[in-house]
């Protein structure tokens, strides 16, 4: 296993910038380990909805953590409004980066991530095979 921090930029989308950290790794699996940081504009998937949410202002990282996958991550995020509220979910596309994020990775180069249709659930869950 090996560790990389990484820092993200203002502007940067987090769930991308992580899905290219990945391919620039040249690593077929991944975890996001820890996270933290600032967000101006922020899309979760709650549990047990079909669409994002989408929330904009100054908003702080809690916690981040997940699975990276070459066709699909799964990642997980708490974030904290300017009022203190707390909202968490799932990572979708358009979480932008406003001063910056702060992130641990450990890459797993003996193994290889993968997301397949899983009948049980209904959902591409995670599959993970030596490499």
């Amino acid at each position: 296993m090996a560790v990389t921090p990484l820092r993200l930029n203002p502007g940067d989308d987090l769930r991308a910038a992580l899905d290219a950290a990945l391919a620039t790794q040249g690593s077929a699996a991944g975890f996001v380990i820890a996270g933290i940081g600032s967000l101006s504009a922020a899309s979760i998937r709650l549990a047990g909805a079909d669409a994002a949410q989408t929330l904009s202002g100054d908003l702080e990282i809690l916690t981040l953590s997940g699975s990276l996958a070459t066709n699909g991550s799964h990642l997980h995020i708490s974030i904290a409004d300017a009022d203190g509220r707390v909202l968490g979910g799932h990572v979708a596309p358009g979480c932008i980066v406003r001063t910056t994020a702060e992130v641990l990775i450990a890459w797993l180069p003996e193994w290889h991530f993968s997301r397949e249709p899983d009948a049980r659930t209904g959902y591409a869950e995670l599959v993970a095979r030596k490499a």
